[in-house]
């Protein structure tokens, strides 16, 4: 903790050799700044101990220590990882705000002093602490609660004088549990004589046990139900209910054994709660649990249009208990699923599941309306949305000016019925279609015969040209003319 000032100004005095007469102000400033640093350090630490980044040591013989030492304001006792404290004799106790600020933790020793209490909550801020030494101290108790939450590789607690009673039976139990090759673990008897509680157990000290009347919670939504617990063990154990976030109206007994908790009017929120029943004494615990499960109809609590992802999906969202079957409608009419279209949970949260209805590659002719119908033996609900996935590439006009209805499968009544006097189709109107196409034939006609003409007269050129004047044979021009006259 103190070691940076220190390790800097030596490293600076290395690399410019010996402090030369103007270097002398930066040096005096450098030793000034690590005389200060030690004098914050010293204020931080207890008195009777010594300190660093992550250990505090306090073995002053003198044993002026009366309190469990705290670190000052200007310390940072997050990051203490092992406190030592030894030959304490004016060291009484560990109260819970002595050891809270210690976060970190991780091992505690308190030896050869004057330790007779620790408090049931003094570690409930130290969940990293793993390793415990309260040998050599006062202890004529101990209270397991102070320990319960820890977990634990070490807790050592010889050379204390326990009295051999059922207070520290725990210890015994504790210890032949998490730690069966530990040595003996002695008390002191009413004639101060070291006793062995392996050869001498005390008696009348046993361990709670607890039985539930059922290991199967099951009701139905808005149904009541009563579970009961009972409960053995010498002193006579206590009991509680445990558990969290139950919706539902609630009450319970744990003055009487069996211990009873009645639920009213279940909720289908409260399926899957843990309940338990927690009996514990002076010795140790135990307790037994059962899962709440609660059958309720189907309800659809999401359903929107969809989006594209990988597949195009329609998300939704259901709750149901036992699982619900779900069921797709496509424009009214059951779908059946396919490789191209299907159901996909994705996610399961006890009676909650979350999916799609994903689509490869949807059309136009997968438009429309699609209702999810969610049911089990206890109901059934249902949601409706409407998809557009594309335009139709031929357009309802197209199939309409043919004369079919959009199924493109049967004739309108219109193309059928050519006297409507809310659509008249009259006879010039047709002739005057009739010589448009014969028009448009005519052209197409004609363009054809010009060029295949032009192909012919090509051929005829390429067949009688071939010869040029580099070897073609054609009309002679010139006669040849007699040398003699």
């Amino acid at each position: 903790m103190g070691a940076w000032p220190r390790t800097w100004c030596w490293r600076r005095q290395q690399l410019h050799g010996s402090p030369r007469p103007a270097a002398t102000r930066f040096w005096s400033l450098c030793w000034l700044v690590l005389g200060a640093w030690r004098g914050l350090l010293a204020s931080a630490c207890p008195a009777s101990c010594t300190c660093s980044a992550e250990q505090i040591w306090c073995l002053e013989p003198a044993g002026n220590l009366t309190s469990f030492p705290v670190l000052g304001k200007r310390s940072a006792p997050e990051k203490v990882t092992d406190i030592y404290i030894a030959n304490q004799r004016k060291l009484e106790s560990i109260n819970e705000s002595d050891v809270r600020s210690y976060v970190g933790l991780r091992n505690l020793t308190v030896v050869n002093s004057g330790l007779k209490f620790v408090s049931t909550k003094a570690f409930l801020k130290n969940p990293s602490l793993h390793y415990i030494n309260l040998s050599g101290n006062k202890f004529s108790s101990l209270s397991r609660k102070s320990f319960r939450h820890l977990n634990l590789t070490d807790l050592i607690l010889d050379g204390n004088p326990f009295k051999c009673n059922c207070d520290i039976m725990w210890i015994k139990i504790y210890q032949e549990t998490k730690f069966p090759k530990t040595q003996d673990f002695y008390c002191m008897n009413d004639f101060n004589q070291n006793i062995s509680l392996r050869e001498k157990p005390v008696t009348n000290c046993g361990l709670p046990s607890v039985r539930l009347n059922t290991q199967n919670l099951t009701v139905i939504e808005g149904r009541s139900v009563t579970l009961y617990c009972e409960a053995t063990g010498s002193p006579s154990p206590s009991i509680a209910w445990v558990f969290n976030n139950i919706v539902s109206k609630h009450e319970n007994d744990t003055n009487k054994n069996p211990a009873s908790l009645t639920i009213k009017n279940i909720s289908s929120n409260d399926s899957g709660v843990q309940i338990s029943c927690v009996a514990e004494n002076i010795v140790g615990e135990d307790q037994a649990s059962v899962d709440l499960v609660v059958f309720f109809a189907p309800n659809i609590t999401y359903l929107e249009i969809p989006y594209p992802d990988h597949h195009w999906c329609i998300p939704f969202s259901v709750r149901g208990n036992p699982q619900p079957i779900l069921t797709w409608l496509h424009d009214g009419v059951k779908l059946n699923e396919s490789v191209y279209i299907w159901t996909k949970i994705h996610v399961v949260n006890q009676t909650e599941y979350h999916g799609c209805l994903q689509l490869d590659n949807p059309t136009h002719v997968n438009n429309g309306d699609y209702t999810l119908v969610a049911q089990n033996q206890y109901g059934k609900d249902e949601a409706s949305i409407s998809a557009y996935f594309m335009e139709d590439p031929g357009g309802s006009s197209f199939y309409t000016h043919l004369g079919y209805s959009e199924d493109y499968g049967t004739p309108t009544d219109n193309f059928e019925d050519t006297t409507n006097n809310s659509n008249p189709v009259t006879s010039t109107d047709v002739s005057d279609k009739n010589n448009e196409d014969s028009i448009t034939v005519y052209v197409v006609v004609g363009i054809a015969a010009l060029v295949c003409t032009g192909l012919v007269i090509l051929l005829i050129i390429l067949k009688f040209g071939r010869h040029s004047k580099f070897g073609m044979k054609g009309s002679v021009l010139f006669h040849k003319i007699p040398l003699d006259g």
